[in-house]
């Protein structure tokens, strides 16, 4: 038999033989963490915060350690105004865990029940009013482990007892402080405790009394949460916050 003609190879085109080269995968580009702030600049912004407020002063109104414990108790998720409305007349009559206790948590609520969550807070009231007198001498506790069994005390109430009444170098994490703390970039952080350790950890203890204090203030009046005073603000050139209207 014949032998069939061997049939002729193929030769690839060009286009075939060459393989495609994958396409580069483009990198995600996630929000840029802002440059630290340096010693110096903290230091500047804080010596402006002293020149323009020397003795800044805490808002709620209070006699004495117990009643400012009391008023920081009642502050959660409310705001200071509303609490010194309330306990103006409460303090008048009950400075004293005897006298808190004496009065009642039914009369309690009357005094208090312009604020929010104000039954629950009047029985952590009399509550811990109870356990200062049980466990620590009718006294307030002077450190932070301690305040935070009472009820009601969490560790941003201790910090604000410790630093206003006994003189202590805490800082005190509210939403004010913790928006300044991430907006500015000063001590960017996720949570609270991280803002808190993040500010102690760059800002002098030459300012550390007063500190949550000015930054409390610069939060509730200037860096506002939704429209921020940047025009106002004593710190515009060294803020970080990329969206300065400055």
């Amino acid at each position: 038999m014949p032998k069939k003609p061997a049939k002729k190879a193929v030769k690839a085109s060009p286009q075939r033989a060459a393989k495609k080269s994958p396409k580069p995968i483009p990198l995600k580009s996630g929000p840029q963490k802002p440059r630290p702030w340096t010693p110096a600049e903290v230091h500047e912004a804080f010596s402006r915060f002293r020149k323009a407020n020397p003795e800044p002063k805490g808002e709620l109104e209070h006699l004495n350690p117990y009643t400012l414990l009391v008023a920081v108790v009642l502050s959660a998720q409310a705001t200071d105004a509303g609490v010194n409305k309330a306990t103006r007349a409460l303090f008048a009559v009950a400075d004293t865990p005897q006298k808190m206790i004496a009065l009642g948590e039914e009369k309690v609520r009357e005094y208090i029940k312009t604020i929010g969550l104000y039954r629950n807070k009047a029985k952590n009231v009399i509550a811990l009013s109870e356990k200062l007198i049980a466990e620590f001498g009718d006294e307030v506790p002077r450190t932070r482990a301690e305040i935070e069994t009472l009820p009601g005390a969490g560790r941003k109430t201790a910090n604000v007892v410790l630093n206003m009444a006994f003189g202590e170098h805490t800082m005190a994490v509210d939403t004010h402080v913790f928006r300044v703390g991430n907006r500015t970039g000063l001590a960017p952080g996720n949570t609270p405790l991280e803002v808190e350790q993040g500010l102690e950890k760059v800002i002098p203890s030459e300012f550390m009394l007063h500190a949550h204090h000015w930054l409390i203030l610069h939060g509730r009046y200037t860096c506002l949460a939704r429209k921020p005073r940047c025009e106002v603000c004593l710190i515009n050139d060294l803020c970080r916050w990329p969206e300065k209207t400055v």
